[in-house]
């Protein structure tokens, strides 16, 4: 596994932050890193692998890496990334408690995904395009203005990933998906499921194209062939009974949608894993 170390990324001096635009990001095998990362999708639509564990990415997506974190990202398409590195929450000098604005995590949970609007990603981009490039020549102001920058950041996200409760259609959606993601293997009702978040089915389908790429359904068999191919690695569970617990009804229909959204069958898989 490659990894990746602060010296090729962080410039020389105190300086204990770096910005990386991807623009796009293409597919990237799996890695790790010596510092943190926070991860803004601009646009497009990819796969991030977060420490074997696969998220469908979208504009909106902001992910969270630590030093001791896996990840790749696969099947790209237009995905445009802003990296904010950082060194570590304790590499700050004028700044201390950031780790409470950042994902805690519970029981072996970590929130490593977040939403925003498009608002408050616009801000976080222009709070980004203000943080003090770093220089040859070490500057305690030019530090001090990074760090200040930087936990603006951090707040403004937390804003965003705490406005769940507001009632605009963006944000309804955003519940939507949230939910998607947790109830992917249920039979799902568009209709039905369009009335719980209090959307038009006409609108569920144009936001979700919008924001995915993807219709709603082909989002959704999406989501249920991630999980699938991650039980086909990690378990030892019968192809058949992986297609049925992730929502497929049919495990022919499933090898069919399987091959189409990989390139190989679900066997292959299993064959390349022995």
């Amino acid at each position: 596994m490659t990894m990746l170390h602060s010296v090729d990324f962080f410039p020389a001096g105190g300086f204990s932050i770096a910005v990386e635009p991807r623009s796009p990001q293409g597919a990237f095998p799996e890695h790790h890193h010596d510092f943190h990362e926070i991860v803004l999708v601009e646009q497009g639509t990819g796969i991030h692998v977060f420490n074997g564990q696969p998220q469908t990415l979208c504009g909106g997506c902001v992910c969270f890496i630590r030093d001791h974190d896996r990840h790749l990202y696969e099947q790209t398409d237009n995905l445009h990334l802003t990296n904010v590195l950082y060194r570590s929450p304790e590499a700050f000098r004028f700044l201390c408690g950031l780790r409470d604005l950042l994902p805690q995590e519970s029981e072996g949970d970590y929130p490593a995904l977040w939403r925003i609007n498009n608002t408050l990603m616009t801000q976080a981009k222009a709070l980004i395009a203000q943080l003090p490039p770093g220089s040859p020549t070490f500057s305690l102001q030019q530090q001090a203005e990074q760090e200040l920058r930087f936990m603006q950041l951090l707040v403004l996200l937390r804003q965003g990933c705490s406005m769940q409760q507001d009632n605009s259609q963006e944000s309804r959606l955003r519940h939507l998906l949230d939910w998607l993601n947790d109830h992917y293997s249920e039979e799902i009702d568009w209709d039905e499921l369009a009335n719980r978040f209090s959307l038009s089915l006409r609108t569920l389908h144009r936001q979700m194209k919008q924001q995915t790429g993807n219709a709603p359904q082909r989002y959704l068999n999406r989501v249920r062939l991630l999980h699938s191919r991650h039980l086909l690695r990690h378990s030892d569970m019968r192809i058949t009974d992986i297609a049925f617990q992730c929502g497929f009804g049919d495990s022919n229909h499933f090898s069919t949608l399987f091959k189409r959204e990989f390139g190989y069958a679900p066997r292959n898989v299993r064959q390349h894993m022995n």
